[in-house]
């Protein structure tokens, strides 16, 4: 009885958002009423509360982490940007041509997700776009790309997607091993939507907006920013394999060092004219609303996981399909609706190693298929979320436009994979 009530909050919180735009309700708002909800209704019908508020707090820990990670990213990516640091990259761009600059932003968000992860790669990246085109309807084109080449691109690495870290951490898999099995049906899941999309630029011509003029100075201090930006959020990964404490960490204190760096190099400035180019400046353009709206879809996702559908779900799965790949392919497609996290944690407690041992082909293929899963629904992935706040991108617009891609990428990606197991078997 209080799953079916879960699910139906669930699914009733999923078409408020999908439907944002006809109900002219802010997305957040229903994220966040669903995953209150959620947990009430499962903490009334339980007998023991106490039980309820500690898994609640427990799983407010991880999505606390997330949320942490994603404003740590995004003050740093708006650092940059007030700063004109995107502007030194679109200085280097020598094309007009909209096909070859989609091809440049693909590849790039491809290979950068992998060094630094997808979230932080696409949230870069779309910021990236904002600065590049003016027209709307492109920026949500390279956006879906972007959704697409970061979820393909972090299958790969055991850096790039969070579910592929959990399985490298568990020692379900080593970074030699998924590195070496995933990156070709990877570049193949990334190639495919890349080349039909591109196809609808072709001819087309951009026009790169010219930033006022700028001192000798504000060149000089947009560098700095722009250097030190990328590189801690570079660093951010290696912290994270160092210390073994969790990512967040890594970007707080990344987003501490920006912090000093920006009063550095301020200091002598007048207090009204460095007050536009600081961190708390940074955190007041921040899009609370999108984080708002990560925090709402986390707690509906931690309810179901709470409640055991989620466990529940991967052992009918086990008893229906009985085949790994089949089981792959359909946690893969769930992930586009539930969160991809939970899913892949259900699925450690329920397979042991000595099922599956380590390098075994069913954890490889359930980092592909949850990584890439995703991309068919903008809310399945971290990157989607990130993007869908911060470019606006209407819930129903990707569904119609991009989903096909995504699972077009995501069949693709299959397809590579057993193909390779084939010829190397």
């Amino acid at each position: 009885m209080v799953a079916a009530l879960i699910i139906t909050v669930f699914i009733l919180g999923y078409l408020a958002i999908a439907f944002e735009h006809p109900l002219k309700l802010n997305k957040a708002a229903s994220a966040l009423m669903t995953g209150v909800i959620c947990w009430t209704i499962y903490i009334v019908k339980s007998e023991t509360p106490q039980d309820i508020t500690g898994q609640l707090l427990h799983h407010l820990g991880e999505i606390a982490s997330i949320l942490f990670f994603l404003l740590g990213a995004m003050t740093i990516v708006e650092l940059i940007d007030s700063h004109n640091g995107f502007e030194i990259i679109t200085q280097k761009i020598n094309t007009n041509s909209k096909s070859k600059l989609f091809f440049i932003i693909t590849v790039l968000t491809f290979f950068l997700s992998a060094l630094l992860d997808n979230l932080t790669t696409a949230i870069v990246m779309t910021s990236l776009c904002s600065k590049l085109l003016s027209k709307k309807e492109d920026r949500l084109w390279f956006c879906g790309m972007i959704i697409i080449a970061a979820n393909t691109g972090g299958a790969w690495s055991p850096l790039g997607d969070v579910t592929t870290t959990m399985l490298w951490i568990g020692g379900q898999i080593t970074a030699l091993a998924i590195i070496k099995q995933l990156i070709l049906p990877s570049i193949i899941a990334c190639i495919l939507p890349a080349l039909i999309i591109a196809r609808q630029f072709k001819g087309q011509t951009f026009y790169i907006k010219p930033e006022k003029a700028s001192t000798a100075r504000e060149q000089r201090d947009g560098k700095i920013i722009l250097i030190s930006g990328l590189g801690f959020l570079i660093f951010v990964p290696a912290f994270k394999t160092i210390t073994h404490l969790p990512p967040f960490m890594g970007m707080l204190l990344a987003l501490g060092f920006m912090w000093v760096i920006t009063t550095i190099i301020h200091k002598s400035k007048e207090p009204e004219i460095a007050e536009k180019f600081t961190v708390a400046k940074a955190l007041q353009k921040v899009d609370s609303p999108s984080i708002l709206f990560f925090l709402g879809i986390l707690l509906a996702v931690s309810a179901l996981q709470s409640v055991g559908l989620l466990k529940d779900m991967a052992a009918v799965l086990n008893h229906t399909f009985k085949n790994d790949y089949l089981i792959g392919i359909a946690l893969g497609l769930i992930s586009s609706v539930v969160d991809n996290v939970p899913l892949v944690a259900a699925s450690q407690g329920m397979y042991d190693l000595s099922v599956y041992p380590t390098d075994h082909s069913f954890w490889e293929f359930l980092a592909l298929t949850t990584g890439t899963g995703g991309s068919a629904v903008i809310i399945g992935s971290a990157a989607g979320v990130a993007v869908m706040g911060i470019e606006q991108i209407n819930f129903m617009w990707y569904l119609k436009k991009i989903s096909w891609l995504a699972l077009l990428s995501f069949t693709a990606g299959i397809l590579m994979f057993l193909l390779q197991r084939f010829i190397m078997n």
